[in-house]
């Protein structure tokens, strides 16, 4: 037997001595997938909406917040600007995430990004534009910006007590947990933010619309708030499109969307367009980027050129038009296309006692007056304890007065200093406050008529604390107190609107048929199903049309780009199109394939008729090889969708021999192989809606004949026409006279 091998010796494990060594490092833990979301992915949620995203009642997001405190302390309200980046350094000592997110933050606030109704901060340099993507702000270190002249209404009596302060991140300064605004701040400031399974999106709205609502809500709160406050004010401007049961509901329950459109002008003389205000939820390149795609898609025909003008002046996007545009029509068009017309979609999600709640215009209001209460009343509350020290300290001094001698006596013959104090409260029965306070009265200062001026304030003191303590007891003299402050917000801040209010009649703008351009083209059509479109002024210009070796065109039709085209084929189909999808050509190319176009979806299918229309009036005329005649209006191709093809366009029991579109009914003129010749009038022939419909006998056949060519007969091409007309149908026609049979014989 073969020797047994030794079993390979077990791996020593030495233990690890390093005093880095964490128990318990590397071992796989089974745990339920809620467990871990409670304690990992919560708190992480939970900070973002509280810490970061969305907005308190002053109107702020922390980061805001933080910013406009410190520039406040570095005293920016009413000196110069200084230079940004000193501004965002400073910053970092109260918000830790970074000085790109600060200097982003300060830019958004800055008057000259454009993103505020009321900015807060005064700006000097480049900071951008909330309309436009490519103008970028400038590096901190280029621009300056200080506290613009609205922010003193954010830090009004901020010294005294109206709102809690807490540590900075690492304990080394204290800053406010919330502004005591004077305002309703919250609602006329746009403030955005996503935060962990919520967002929050609240609209800005006029200053003085803001503040007189809260006026009337604090007068009588069954108020109907859409009375004051009209509509959104946006900083950009545009026209709102006001539905007032809309406008009701969005007040009432915090969500919808107002639908905000651009503002334009048009020049005559150059026949342009200059676009001057925008929606705020998009950009002058976002527009101009898909009207150069919908360009290339054809959907837009009536322009020549775009181009963006803006400049110190302000936004301004022109637009070049052909002749014959009606700019009124076209802009509708740009506003049903493009981001011209958008909706701003509102989320009044606001951080309550730090809870987030989705509340109405009237609940934001009823809650920013019960904080705006608290302010005043902690105000007062500081005031009156101010009032109070003062009076108790004058209260000790008056005592001094009746013998000023005796407190000189006690100072001087006092042998210890810390011994002052005590005999003074001996000497005159005052409490230690009220004589630390008389002790420190300076030597030039120990004379009756100094001590009588002191005096006199202590009645000023009594009457002040008598209002204070009246104002702490009621209600209405706080209220009264908070209206005269919304009212001199007002005069101070206040500015008319700048986004226009306008009224669409039964939702015209969304009912309105779809708007082409007019402009006069000639269409094309050949044998060999190729099309062409060609302006009037390309068509003068050219010279003789390119086809295809054998190809002949077969239908030439002046019309213009308001028209829809009908493609019937060879396999009983109809494909439909519109001329804008076809771009303007000339006469030199060959043209549009219509089969490859339109995407023919069966092999070797044909265009063999082009019928062009604008209003689907008329009838489509069917004429068979075997001489039977249907008749179809062309209602029955017309569809409420924008369908691109139609089946079982005509009957497909017969060859097809001639389809003809007729607006009105006319004289047809039918030929058989046999040499004899129908003329029929349109009107004879029953129309019948079914598409594929068999039709009526037109022209009967003899045997081994069949219908040799079909046209819309010109009064005097034939003499005595009326041999060839017949009262009834189906008919056999007539032979020609013997003149007129040799003549058609040599034509053959």
């Amino acid at each position: 037997m073969a020797p047994r091998k030794k079993a390979a010796a077990k791996p020593q494990i030495t233990p690890n001595t390093d005093k880095t060594y964490i128990a318990g490092a590397g071992i796989t833990v089974e745990q339920p997938i809620v467990t871990t979301l409670e304690t990992n992915y919560m708190p992480y949620a939970m900070s973002v909406i509280v810490s970061r995203a969305i907005p308190e009642i002053d109107g702020f997001k922390p980061s805001h917040r933080k910013l406009l405190y410190t520039m406040y302390l570095m005293g920016l309200l009413n000196s110069s600007t200084i230079k940004s980046a000193n501004i965002v350094g400073r910053t970092m000592q109260l918000n830790p995430h970074g000085d790109a997110a600060i200097y982003e933050t300060m830019v958004r606030l800055s008057e000259g990004y454009q993103a505020l109704l009321h900015p807060y901060v005064k700006s000097k340099g480049s900071f951008g534009k909330a309309y436009s993507r490519d103008m970028a702000y400038a590096a901190s270190r280029y621009t300056e910006a200080k506290l613009a002249p609205i922010a003193a209404e954010l830090f009004a009596d901020i010294d005294k007590d109206t709102v809690d302060f807490v540590d900075n991140y690492d304990a080394t300064l204290k800053e406010p947990t919330l502004f005591p605004v004077t305002f309703p701040s919250v609602l006329v400031n746009a403030n955005t933010g996503i935060a962990v399974g919520m967002a929050s999106s609240i609209c800005p709205f006029n200053l003085e619309e803001v503040c007189r609502t809260t006026i009337e809500y604090i007068k009588d709160n069954d108020i109907n708030v859409a009375d004051t406050l009209l509509a959104p004010d946006f900083p950009i401007g545009g026209q709102l499109l006001y539905n007032r049961e809309e406008v009701e509901k969005i007040y009432e329950t915090g969500r919808g969307s107002f639908k905000i459109r651009g503002v334009y002008t048009y020049d005559k003389s150059a026949n342009c367009i200059d676009i001057t205000e925008i929606p705020p939820t998009t950009t002058s390149e976002a527009i101009i980027e898909k009207v150069i795609e919908l360009v290339k898609a054809k959907k837009i025909t009536e322009i020549n050129d775009i181009r963006d003008e803006t400049g110190l002046n302000g936004l301004k996007i022109t637009i070049d038009l052909k002749r014959g545009v009606d700019p009124d029509r076209f802009m509708k068009k740009m506003f049903r296309h493009t981001p011209l017309q958008e909706n701003f979609s509102c989320n009044f999600n606001i951080l309550i006692a730090g809870s987030p709640r989705v509340m109405g215009v009237k609940e934001i209001i009823d809650e920013w007056v019960a904080f705006r209460r608290e302010c005043v009343r902690r105000r007062v509350y500081f005031d009156l304890s101010k009032a109070k020290d003062r009076l108790h300290l004058l209260k000790g001094l008056q005592k001094i007065l009746l013998d000023i001698d005796k407190a000189i006596k006690i100072v001087r013959e006092t042998a210890e200093e810390k011994e002052v104090v005590p005999n003074l409260m001996i000497g005159f029965g005052i409490d230690e406050i009220q004589a630390e306070y008389v002790a420190e009265i300076k030597l030039r200062h120990l004379n009756r008529e100094y001590i009588l001026k002191r005096l006199d304030d202590i009645e000023n003191l009594e009457k002040s604390i008598e209002e204070m303590e009246s104002i702490l007891s009621s209600r209405s003299k706080i209220s009264r107190i908070i209206i005269n402050e919304l009212e001199e917000v007002i005069k101070k801040h206040g500015k008319p609107r700048r986004t226009a209010i306008i009224t669409l009649d039964s939702d015209e703008d969304e009912r309105e048929e779809e708007i082409v351009d007019n402009s006069p083209v000639t269409f094309f059509f050949t044998k060999e199903g190729y099309f062409k479109k060609i302006t009037p002024q390309s068509l003068r210009m050219s010279g003789e049309q390119k086809l295809k070796e054998g190809d002949e065109i077969t239908k030439t039709v002046e019309a213009s780009n308001a028209y829809e085209l009908l493609f019937f084929t060879d396999k009983c189909q109809v494909y439909k199109s519109k001329a804008t999808d076809f771009s303007d050509g000339k006469a030199s190319v060959l043209g549009d394939y219509i089969p490859s176009k339109l995407q023919f979806d069966i092999d070797g299918e044909m265009a063999i008729y082009m019928a062009e229309t604008k209003d689907y009036k008329g009838y489509m005329l069917f004429v068979f090889e075997n001489g039977r005649i249907a008749k179809v209006p062309m209602s029955a191709y017309e569809t409420k969708t924008n369908r691109k093809k139609l089946i079982n366009a005509y009957c497909e029991k017969f060859p097809i021999h001639t389809i003809l579109y007729l607006t009105e009914e006319k004289d047809i003129l039918i030929s058989s192989t046999n040499g004899r010749k129908l003329l029929v009038n349109s009107g004879a022939i029953p129309a019948k809606t079914t598409k594929n419909n068999s039709g009526v006998a037109g022209m009967t056949q003899k045997k081994g004949h069949k219908v040799y060519s079909v046209s819309i007969y010109e009064k005097g091409n034939l003499d005595n026409e009326h041999r060839y007309r017949t009262r009834n149908l189906p008919a056999a026609g007539a032979l020609p006279a013997k003149n007129q049979a040799q003549q058609a014989q040599m034509e053959l």
